[in-house]
């Protein structure tokens, strides 16, 4: 993780009253590793080095870590939540339903979708946003 913003992570767990534990810094870790993963994955990648962390500690940690901004979870199929690091560029899903591939697209490329609903006074969470549909390659398989 790079040092500007291991400050910064640390800080919002002091600040929010959370101590700094191995466990919380193997898990996050993981998370940004992994770029989008479910608690399961994440799991499997921290028992690769810390075989104890079990299955409550990871999803406890990931609400902790979500409440106070750190990761973020997405719906990217009808299993578990996927999680992902806030310290990347903001940005919403597209998911296959061909291939399952998960493409991350920058929230600027909403910017219309935005505008037309602010007009309607709503203000959308894009991080959480999920679109299904196919990709071209799977479209072009099936004409």
């Amino acid at each position: 993780m790079p040092d500007g913003t291991d400050k910064d992570w640390r800080a919002a767990l002091r600040d929010r009253g959370y101590r700094l534990t191995p466990q919380r810094e193997l898990i996050l870790a993981a998370v940004d590793e992994l770029g989008h993963a479910t608690p399961d994955e994440v799991l499997a990648r921290v028992q690769v080095t810390a075989s104890a962390v079990n299955a409550s500690t990871v999803y406890r940690t990931l609400e902790v870590l979500e409440e106070i901004g750190l990761v973020r979870h997405a719906h990217l199929s009808d299993r578990a939540p996927t999680y992902h690091s806030t310290r990347g560029h903001e940005h919403f899903h597209l998911v296959c339903r061909g291939c399952q591939a998960v493409t991350s697209i920058d929230t600027a490329e909403a910017a219309p979708f935005v505008d037309a609903l602010a007009a309607r006074g709503f203000t959308p969470d894009l991080g959480h946003l999920t679109v299904f549909g196919r990709c071209a390659t799977c479209e072009g398989e099936t004409r």
